[in-house]
């Protein structure tokens, strides 16, 4: 097997010498032997090792404990268990199209409460606490999103605010895309773009920011996010599939 000085590997993967360092204390690659001298000693091993989580680390889905998952994958890859990252990239990978159905079912509920299908009738006036009792979410969560613009509520000359079925709908929207993790920003830009024309197809909305959005997060365009993510992972497990094969004596698949 060949062997590698830091600066060596580190220019192969295409890194600096102290990102070799951090993966090395992080539990990214295995613990590199050293020369009488001290120097590191890297293999061939480590090379692979780096070029799988520089793929997984790619992906930045991060909810729901997604990231958690992959640095587990990793560090279970460096000590050579193949078999159990395996499983481990497997059950990422289920979870990962488990959020996506997520997401495609919390479109088909915005869809639906947009129709008018199940709306409430009546002119009622909720308060804020009746409001988050009604819709199951916190007080916080609930001022948080009209913070943030979500929601513009009215208030009676008392100043307390009121709620009406309306407000009601366009929070039940919300609720159902924030519990499928899409972004606050990502949900308002679909409510705006819904403002402007009914018509609006929200799944391209809601997945595609503004060329003149300054920050842009994985959950402003959580579809494609979650789309790449699944391609990852099968990258993943075929990645480990051939460190098995390569560095693992006899391996039984």
């Amino acid at each position: 097997m060949n062997t590698y000085k830091t600066a060596e590997i580190a220019y192969r993967i295409g890194i600096h010498p102290n990102t070799v360092r951090l993966y090395e204390k992080l539990g990214l690659i295995p613990k590199p032997k050293r020369e009488a001298n001290g120097y590191r000693v890297f293999t061939d091993f480590h090379i692979e090792q780096f070029k799988f989580a520089r793929t997984a680390l790619k992906v930045e889905v991060l909810q729901n404990g997604l990231r958690k998952q992959v640095i587990n994958i990793i560090k279970t890859s460096a000590v050579q268990d193949f078999d159990r990252a395996i499983f481990l990239t497997d059950r990422y990978l289920h979870q990962i199209k488990r959020e996506q159905r997520n997401a495609e079912e919390a479109i088909t509920i915005t869809e639906r409460l947009l129709s008018g299908e199940n709306q409430e009738t009546g002119n009622v006036l909720f308060t804020r606490k009746k409001t988050a009792d009604h819709l199951q979410i916190t007080m916080d969560a609930l001022r948080n999103w009209e913070m943030n613009g979500l929601l513009t509520v009215k208030r009676k000359k008392n100043g307390y605010r009121v709620y009406t079925n309306e407000d009601i709908r366009r929070l039940k929207i919300v609720r159902s895309l924030r519990c499928a993790n899409y972004s606050q920003a990502a949900i308002l830009r679909m409510l705006n773009a819904l403002s402007n024309d009914p018509e609006t197809d929200i799944r391209e909305v809601i997945n595609t920011p503004k060329e003149n959005d300054d920050i842009i997060s994985v959950c402003d365009k959580l579809l494609t996010s979650l789309q790449y993510a699944e391609k990852n992972a099968g990258i993943m497990i075929t990645h480990l599939a051939k460190m098995k094969k390569q560095f693992i004596p006899n391996p039984t698949l």
